[in-house]
């Protein structure tokens, strides 16, 4: 309804010109839920008297790591390539190309009341789009592991999960129907009404050769949200076990360092804060201040066990100087935090 209200708005105030994006395929047989919804501003649109061209792009992937191209380069860098099942093909189409085709959108030479699917020439399959990038990204070959349904459904769940905390992860169940469904289309009437020839992936790819940060970058996709999972997960178990099974353990070397009575309130406190760190690590909202606020605190207890606890230092188990790994992998999570 927001897209409805907005071209009103436009028609009313006498903007003509509107290029809107959609989604390619939305307009065929057995839509998904979100190609429908798509379809729906496609449709509220061509009912206003405006300028309007509707773009249908297929998954767009360009030189910036971000969405697309951001999953697949991830994926190239695995050891083992997954195949995830019931994926359609797709013909993916690069950001350079989209961005003329709105250039051009805004000249005469479009004319008002296009619809255009934007697609590259060749359709790939999954597998063949993760081995064109590995191959770019100067790695041979790896094995394939074709994941099971029941997998796959996992980790369609686990990235709504994510999406419910706040993150933007690419897999989640709207990307499921959309991958099964495939994202294909035809490009002739695009080529012939703006007259760009839109670049194939491999073509893509050869013209910006990999260096050293695309493979850092792939290297580090997944390793991002594991640092950000194990740190929420950390915080939150030992403030939980504090609470627990480790409330007497606690209290008994706070008493042993002379902090007597006060030894109950800070495990206590301790403990809510904790688990407090974890939470907010975990939500995308307050994930940056958590990880300041975990820095902070962990300092603290290295200070006040130093001072309570000092022969804590020369215990086997380390737990003052698990501090420094802890430190150094909050550092990490801060500097990969930004998705663009």
């Amino acid at each position: 309804e927001g897209t409805a209200h907005l071209y009103a708005a436009c028609e009313q105030l006498g903007v003509r010109c509107v290029v809107h994006f959609s989604a390619i395929g939305v307009d065929r047989e057995t839509p998904t839920a979100f190609s429908q919804t798509k379809l729906a501003a496609d449709r509220a649109l061509m009912t206003r008297n405006l300028d309007w061209v509707i773009l249908r792009p297929s998954v767009v992937v360009g030189a910036a790591a971000y969405g697309g191209s951001a999953l697949f380069r991830g994926l190239a860098a695995l050891p083992m390539l997954p195949v995830m099942p019931d994926t359609g093909p797709l013909q993916p189409v690069q950001l350079d190309d989209v961005v003329e085709t709105v250039a051009l959108c805004l000249t005469p030479k479009v004319p008002p009341g296009t619809a255009l699917d934007l697609a590259g020439p060749d359709k790939l399959s999954f597998l063949d789009i993760i081995r064109l990038y590995r191959r770019w990204l100067g790695w041979g070959e790896a094995r394939v592991l074709r994941l099971p349904r029941w997998a796959a459904a996992l980790l369609y769940v686990l990235g709504d999960f994510a999406g419910w905390l706040g993150w933007r992860p690419p897999m989640r169940s709207t990307a499921r129907h959309e991958i099964a469904r495939g994202a294909t289309g035809d490009p002739s009437l695009w080529m012939r009404v703006t007259g760009i020839v839109p670049q194939s992936l491999a073509e893509a790819l050869a013209a910006h050769p990999a260096s050293v940060q695309e493979r850092w970058f792939s290297r580090m996709y997944f390793l991002k949200p594991t640092v950000i999972a194990i740190l929420s997960l950390f915080w939150v178990i030992t403030g939980l076990i504090a609470f627990g099974p480790g409330y007497r353990v606690g209290v008994g070397l706070m008493q042993q360092g002379g902090a007597g009575i006060p030894g109950e309130a800070s495990v206590i406190t301790g403990a809510f804060a904790d688990i407090l760190i974890g939470i907010g690590i975990a939500l995308r909202r307050t994930v940056r201040p958590a990880l300041y606020v975990a820095i902070a605190v962990s300092l603290f207890y290295v200070v006040a066990g130093t001072a309570i606890t000092p022969w804590l230092w020369l215990d086997p188990l380390g737990p003052l100087v698990k501090a420094g790994p802890i430190l150094a992998l909050t550092l990490v999570a801060l500097a990969v935090l930004e998705d663009r």
